[in-house]
């Protein structure tokens, strides 16, 4: 099929409210957007992870794949843009007291299900309703409570009963194509060697009785050529293997891109339309809800700014489908935020009735305890 033969859908209100409904054949709306280092060299600094180092997989044909931002670091990025306009008057604002500092629900890693949620009391009381009316199959008061919940997805593991466990509605993940993985050395030379014999041989017997290294204080020159691992990683990671040097243990120094940068992201329609409520009403109203702030998630601009070594941009080639139960994708055109933040704005209205008046919830150290000590005793620890 020729690219002017295909068959191309526009973004209306209409197609999100039918998108909503069970009796959509749409299954899915994904994107895919092409993203560019800001250096010509292309060498960008992927995640690390405790002794594995860079995430990245090997295909059958050699092609190497390297994770950039994984589905929950994506997630914790998009989550914020409700803290601000024009997003903030589409969702209920729940901010946390935490001694001197006051935390949005938007900032926690496990939103409305976050330890520190749970350490509130008086939003306990209504985290606990939240789930219970949602392991019944009413995700109404959920949806008035942390909508962004169900959004990004859920799980009521920390000192909740209902262990309700909800799926991604949007799932995003950047990934580098055709990697080579390059390392990194340094050579830290401390101006130590300029104190005078008597004061450096002090410092010495003062470490070594300290069982501490100078390098460790800055006091000592300090190579950075191998990665530290831990304990258990160091048996089998050692810096020298069969007598060359381990790769292995080096230190990053990211990896050259040769093929493309993708952030892919999806819309699942069908663990959107799992949402009901107490009538048939009430569902229409979550489902369009939530698919409205759903795609304004999906379409607003971030910050790529990802770590230190990691700053992208757009290419400016978004790519959106629309995903039928059968059949070819077909394109969707005409993505407009405009039309989005019309869209939802309507689609609030019912829910914000019913938010909270309370934004304000006090960290309890108690209540913090208590969740601890049920923790250990669910775990056996």
């Amino acid at each position: 099929m020729n690219s002017s033969d295909q068959k191309i859908i526009k973004l209306t209100k209409e197609a999100i409210s039918q998108w909503a409904n069970n009796q959509s054949e749409v299954v899915a709306l994904t994107l895919k957007q092409t993203l560019l280092a800001i250096d010509d060299d292309k060498i960008i600094f992927p995640p690390t992870y405790a002794d594995i180092g860079y995430n990245i997989d090997t295909l059958s044909d050699g092609t190497k794949i390297a994770t950039i931002d994984s589905v929950g670091s994506q997630a914790n990025r998009i989550e914020p843009i409700f803290m601000h306009t024009p997003y903030s008057e589409l969702v209920p604002q729940i901010n946390m007291k935490l001694g001197l500092n006051t935390r949005s629900i938007f900032e926690t890693a496990h939103r409305i299900a976050d330890a520190v949620a749970m350490s509130c009391p008086k939003l306990a009381v209504q985290i606990t309703a939240a789930f219970a009316s949602l392991a019944k199959g009413d995700a109404m008061k959920m949806c008035a409570l942390a909508p962004t919940s169900l959004l990004f997805g859920v799980w009521d593991s920390r000192g909740g009963a209902s262990q309700q466990k909800r799926p991604r509605i949007l799932r995003s993940i950047v990934r580098a194509w055709d990697v080579e993985q390059i390392y990194s050395a340094a050579q830290f030379n401390s101006v130590s060697k300029s104190l005078n014999e008597e004061t450096l041989s002090e410092l010495k017997e003062h470490a070594k009785k300290s069982k501490k290294k100078l390098s460790a204080s800055g006091f000592a020159d300090a190579p950075a050529t191998f990665r530290k691992v831990s304990t258990n990683a160091a048996k089998y990671l050692a810096e020298f293997k069969e007598g060359t040097i381990n790769l292995d243990r080096r230190v990053l120094g990211g990896v050259l891109v040769h093929g493309k940068i993708e952030r892919t992201t999806t819309i699942n329609l069908v663990a959107l339309r799992s949402l009901c409520g107490k009538n048939d009403q009430e569902t229409t109203q979550i489902r369009e809800y939530i698919l409205g702030l759903t795609l304004l998630a999906a379409t607003a601009d971030l910050e790529l700014y990802f770590r230190e070594g990691c700053l992208l941009r757009y290419k400016d080639e978004d790519s959106w489908r629309v995903v039928p139960r059968r059949g070819e994708l077909v394109n969707l055109t005409g993505i407009d935020q405009a039309v989005l933040l019309d869209y939802t704005k309507e689609a609030v209205k019912p829910i914000k009735n019913i938010w909270s008046k309370d934004t304000l919830f006090d960290f309890d150290v108690k209540k913090a305890k208590e969740l601890i000590k049920d923790s250990e005793e669910e775990s056996g620890e």
